[in-house]
């Protein structure tokens, strides 16, 4: 326990280093930022003082002759940016292993591993992501053999770009005992060919037979990811970031890092529903610290899989595959469970949910947990991703309060293969942007990183053009759902923050608010919307510190 007589000292330090301390004026700015009331404001200058900002707008010197300057050079300031959903350890680790996203085949996915196998013999895992057989010529599924060629002595794990599906091969079938007989878990697949032998892809719930052979991480080998990752975001302007999916140990981590004053980039946790210590910590109650670097208030559940896999369930058959209708990974009875375990302890549920069927069962069960615990509406709860949704229940996010929270290039992703897999019907209510604001819903806007890549600016993009970085379809794909550039800044700033409960310290630039903020290359609201995925950012503030 402190002594008295040191917290009077750390007392006294701390009320004549805020007595001392000097403002910062940033001038000659671009400036742009959201209200909480909803308005766009403009200003040319920005003033903080002790990681807080004191005023925005013009010839503001003369009011803070004293304050130390910072020339802006006529550079467009922004407030960070809040990826809405994404995954902060996932896309560490990412960074450390093998990235096969955008290779064309099975085959040159196999090649890449096998050299990256080459350069790291120290491994005992090769581990990787980024694998997408619907950009691949046949678009079918890669097999154990494709790896089995190249690599047989290690055990290989290929991450699905989703996440939602896994490629292994032989070798990591063989140590996990998987074979003909393996019978796949209540909410996967094990995918078989013809002999009923297991071809290396497995889906879902059923990739946990693989993963749980895979030694955790060391500690060195995660502080390695946590550092790695709080440097990329910071670099892509991304100070604020919403984790979909906590385990105990990043749940640990997270505390740890704050605790040391190693965190750099926000981070508003959501626990996972699947994590064994759940109770343990919903009994501990919300975690914050008084830098707001650590928010923890919210649980994820885990409702169907992914589109791509054909892991989303779907109140129809697959339009390409009329035998299957996609999986639960959480049932219904346990979600009912789960929906009166996390509001008895009054935590915000953000639940994963991309095909009709499971964004209708989501919203079913919110509204029926409304009438048993009506104090629960308030807590702000959010269906991640909503993603292939009946249009009869569009309405009900607004009736129910439930914030759709969604990823702007997932749909520049799919357009590819959702047609294929849902039918022109069913798409009238995919990706629905602009349905649910017109509706008066707040859209939290993120990329689910590492599936998608983590840079805003490709969401934007995205959001605004409803086009690839290749400014294809020419016209735009579904373009009618297309948000303006006002409407996508507002869902990554202000509104993401609302959806963490944080609009009164972040998501924009008002007094008393963390100054967070970016400096970038171009006017994003003036130029062509087509360029706005080659955005750079120059600089990233976060509570006045230049860490970028």
């Amino acid at each position: 326990m402190i002594s008295k007589t040191k917290f009077l000292t750390a007392l006294a330090s701390l009320f004549v280093s805020s007595v001392l301390a000097t403002p910062t004026i940033v001038t000659n700015v671009n400036g742009y930022t959201y209200t909480n009331t909803g308005e766009l404001k403009t200003f040319s200058e920005l003033v903080f003082e002790n990681g807080k900002i004191l005023a925005t707008g013009a010839n503001l010197q003369q009011r803070f002759q004293a304050a130390k300057q910072v020339d802006g050079k006529g550079k467009t300031l922004l407030p960070g940016i809040t990826d809405g959903h994404g995954h902060f350890i996932g896309l560490g680790f990412n960074l450390l292993n093998v990235d096969v996203r955008d290779v064309t085949s099975a085959r040159a996915t196999a090649a890449k591993v096998a050299e990256y196998a080459k350069t790291n013999p120290n491994l005992n895992w090769i581990k990787g992501r980024g694998w997408n057989q619907v950009l691949w010529q046949g678009k079918q599924f890669p097999n154990a053999k494709d790896l089995d060629e190249v690599i047989n002595d290690r055990p290989v794990v290929l991450d699905r770009v989703d996440g939602h599906a896994i490629w292994v091969n032989s070798k990591a079938m063989e140590l996990a005992g998987i074979d003909g007989n393996t019978l796949a878990p209540k909410g996967g697949e094990i995918v078989k060919d013809e002999y009923g032998n297991p071809t290396g892809i497995f889906i879902d719930n059923a990739e946990n037979l693989i993963k749980s052979k895979i030694p955790q991480p060391t500690k060195q080998e995660t502080q390695a990811a946590y550092n790695k990752v709080s440097e990329h975001l910071l670099k892509l302007g991304i100070t604020s970031m919403h984790d979909a999916g906590i385990s105990h140990d990043d749940y640990h981590l997270f505390i740890d890092q704050v605790a040391q004053g190693n965190a750099k980039v926000r981070i508003y946790g959501m626990l996972s529903a699947a994590d064994p210590h759940l109770d343990t910590m919903l009994e501990r109650g919300y975690i914050s610290d008084n830098k707001d670097m650590l928010s923890i208030r919210s649980v994820k559940i885990y409702g169907d899989g992914a589109l791509g896999s054909r892991g989303a369930a779907l109140l129809k058959p697959y339009s390409d595959d009329p035998h299957n209708s996609g999986l639960l990974v959480t049932q219904p009875k346990e979600l009912r469970q789960l929906y009166q375990q996390i509001l008895a302890h009054k935590f915000q549920i953000n639940i994963h949910a991309i095909g009709d069927r499971a964004n209708r069962l989501a919203l079913d069960e919110f509204e029926f947990a409304f009438k048993t615990q009506p104090y629960s509406k308030k807590l702000r709860h959010r269906v991640e991703h909503a993603q292939v949704i009946n249009v009869n229940d569009i309405p009900r996010f607004k009736q129910l309060g439930i914030l759709p929270s969604m990823q702007p290039t997932h749909a520049t992703s799919d357009k590819n293969m959702a047609e294929d897999r849902v039918g022109k019907e069913r798409l009238k209510g995919a990706y629905a942007w602009q349905s649910f604001v017109k509706q008066g819903s707040k859209v939290i806007a993120g990329s689910d990183f590492p599936v998608e890549l983590a840079n805003p600016f490709y969401g934007l993009h995205a959001a605004v053009t409803r086009q690839d970085r290749n400014n294809q379809p020419e016209s735009g794909w579904l373009k009618h759902e297309a948000l303006d550039i006002k409407q996508a800044f507002k869902a990554f700033t202000i509104d993401a923050a609302y959806g963490a409960h944080q609009e009164k310290t972040l998501g924009g630039l008002e007094p008393g608010k963390w100054a967070d903020f970016i400096l970038v290359d171009r006017d994003i609201f003036e130029i062509n919307p087509q360029e706005l995925w080659k955005t750079q950012v120059l600089e990233t503030w976060v509570a006045g510190k230049q860490i970028y």
